[in-house]
């Protein structure tokens, strides 16, 4: 008998991920343009790492305040102010370790054994898979996809509310998609949810990746203090801090005991070293965050005007999120075909079939590297299209 069979199902259940399969197919490999994952190719600037040393080395290395040290609490409200233009007070926030640890604390709070959250397909495996470990069920609703674009269907969200649906999981800007919700659409999905009496678990971790300018439309702009809202973020994409593992919530105050008691049982909160980093980098980084998104506003421009230009690929210019998400005409498989690809022209994408229903035909290609290098891949990419 294996020792499997000893565990617990639901964690025998949680399914590989799809992107790092590909990851791990080709990791290390000369020449590799690695386009699989969702980060940028910068390291976390100076002013971040100095200021996460500094406090290392003045022994800041202690426990610290589970919901996040006052600084940093502080540091959101104010990032809040200046990029949503709301001012919420810092009873609101509360640190995680990393965004996904946000979305696990979430979960927990918001759904019970049995529950059913609703979430918009394709989407980032890990919502469905945090669902599906918490003892939920991850019910998907596939996003509209027409002449290159997506979006949102309300009366297919609808038709899938049962008297177990306890919430909404809305990404928007969307990884994968691209796909970004304007003002109307967020007080169309808030309606439905105040007529259901559901939670939104709104993750809005590309909010300030919003190619037309700006930032992107947010839940913070339709909503009413008493609605039912939990957000979700991260300090990754905007600061080159991927491998630091630092997000956060925001949450009505009156889950502050809540959430706090589930940051207790889970890290006992994020070292006081690294919250200072996040610190310097909400403080400090609003300049480094636009020299991304400039960078990631070419890359995005270079790769789909020439993916565009084969003819063989279906495809729009996203509105925000940092990825491509591409169709290739005569990919069927697309799990094979990122594997194939890699292979053959070193560029590593993600396949669609690692995000759901309604995926399953494209890849994934994130463009927030140096413009030089996405030319590259674009070249390598299209001259594999063309032969197939």
């Amino acid at each position: 008998m294996s020792i499997l069979s000893s565990l617990s199902p639901r964690a025998v259940a949680a399914p590989e991920s799809g992107i790092v399969e590909v990851v791990n197919y080709a990791r290390g490999r000369e020449g590799l343009l690695p386009l699989w994952v969702g980060e940028g190719d910068l390291p976390t600037p100076d002013f971040i790492s100095k200021a996460a040393i500094d406090a290392l080395a003045a022994g800041e290395t202690f426990y610290t305040w589970q919901r996040g040290i006052p600084e940093l609490r502080q540091a959101l409200s104010d990032y809040y102010s200046r990029h949503f233009g709301i001012r919420l007070p810092v009873e609101h926030f509360y640190v995680a370790g990393s965004g996904m640890q946000a979305i696990q604390i979430s979960v927990q709070a918001l759904t019970s054994p049995g529950d059913e959250m609703i979430y918009l397909t394709p989407a980032w495996p890990n919502i469905a898979a945090a669902l599906e470990i918490a003892g939920a069920r991850s019910v998907g609703v596939q996003l509209q996809f027409e002449g290159g674009k997506w979006a949102v269907d309300l009366d297919r969200i609808e038709a899938a509310i049962t008297p177990k649906t306890r919430g909404l999981f809305i990404n928007t800007p969307s990884n994968p998609t691209g796909w970004t919700a304007t003002r109307k659409d967020l007080g169309d999905l808030l309606a439905l949810a105040r007529k259901h009496d559901l939670w939104i678990m709104a993750d809005e971790i590309y909010a300030l990746y919003y190619f037309p300018g700006g930032r992107a439309p947010s839940f913070l702009d339709v909503m009413a203090p008493d609605d039912k809202i939990i957000f979700v973020n991260s300090f990754s994409k905007n600061w080159s801090m991927t491998g630091w593992r630092v997000g956060w919530i925001v949450a009505p105050p009156e889950m502050g005991q809540v959430l706090e008691n589930l940051i207790q049982y889970s890290t006992s909160g994020v070292a006081q070293f690294m919250q200072k980093g996040a610190v310097a980098a909400l403080n400090e980084g609003d300049d480094f965050v636009l020299a991304n998104i400039a960078k990631a506003a070419r890359s995005r421009d270079i790769l789909c005007d020439a993916l565009v230009a084969t003819n063989r690929v279906e495809t729009l210019k996203p509105d925000g999120a940092l990825y491509a998400f591409l169709k290739i005409d005569g990919v069927t498989d697309s799990r094979r075909a990122a594997l194939d690809i890699v292979d053959k022209t070193g560029v590593g994408l993600a396949p669609g079939t690692a995000f759901g229903p309604g995926g399953e035909l494209f890849l994934r290609a994130c463009f927030l590297r140096d413009p030089a290098q996405v030319a590259v891949a674009a070249e390598r990419l299209c001259d594999y299209i063309l032969k197939l």
